[in-house]
């Protein structure tokens, strides 16, 4: 009966998140992971009660086993390697910063966005030599660029103009490490910041590693807690498909 109630109460649990998830609109689709969680643990609740789980043949209760254990190592790896980079704070008097872009909103930056932005902003204040590239395309939902967009915000809160590039060919991570660094050009005497979002400063900082000879240091940015499950998993999905590009 306890497994039972542990079973029905995480099930609970992932559909409220979904909800939280889905009217914030915090990811594309992203509340569907936790739907999916819902029903695993749903299922679960149902298989242990009346013996159902130990009718099931061995084999495949193995297989089972097996496969839960898989994504639970792959998870934590993944999950252990955001962390690390929580704490990022850069490096004084990086030559340029480079803000990875997030959703542009009909008023302004979205949530996410802002607070790499804000950070950028802080890092700009007390480091008046260095340049900022925002880099982003704009989306097929969006009215500008998300470079052009976060430029905006920049200039907004009195960041000179001259100081902020805008790339907006980006249309992922890795499009917005690339580009940036082509505007940047690669040397070893250049020192360089990735502003995001803490969990996602791991996958900026190790593209970036890979592709030049310069200095990289990341730079992270707040979440608000209640979401950060939520990108955490999503960007468990980022790092997994690109795994071949963090150099590790």
């Amino acid at each position: 009966m306890k497994k039972r109630l542990i079973w029905l109460m995480l099930s609970g649990i992932c559909l409220l998140y979904s909800v939280s998830i889905y009217f914030v609109g915090s990811g594309t689709f992203s509340f569907v992971i936790w739907l999916v969680g819902a029903l695993f643990f749903g299922t679960l609740f149902w298989l242990s009660g009346q013996d159902r789980w130990k009718k099931i043949p061995v084999p495949v209760r193995r297989i089972a086993y097996a496969c839960i254990a898989v994504v639970m190592v792959v998870f934590i790896l993944c999950m252990s390697a955001m962390i690390s980079h929580f704490n990022d704070n850069g490096a004084n008097d990086l030559d340029y910063i480079v803000v990875l872009g997030a959703q542009m909103r009909n008023s302004g930056p979205s949530i996410i966005f802002k607070y790499r932005l804000d950070a950028a902003y802080e890092y700009l204040l007390q480091n008046p030599d260095t340049m900022c590239i925002v880099s982003g395309a704009k989306g097929a939902n969006e009215l500008v660029s998300e470079g052009e967009g976060g430029k905006e915000y920049l200039i907004s809160k009195g960041i000179d103009e001259n100081r902020i590039i805008a790339e907006t060919n980006a249309v992922d991570t890795v499009q917005n490490i690339v580009n940036s660094l082509d505007i940047i050009g690669n040397s070893k005497d250049v020192k360089i910041g990735v502003v995001t979002n803490n969990f996602h400063v791991f996958r900026g900082v190790h593209i970036a590693k890979k592709l030049t000879d310069s200095e990289v240091y990341g730079i992270a940015a707040y979440t608000v807690p209640w979401y950060l499950p939520n990108n955490m998993v999503r960007e468990c999905f980022g790092i997994l498909r690109d795994i071949k590009k963090l150099g590790m």
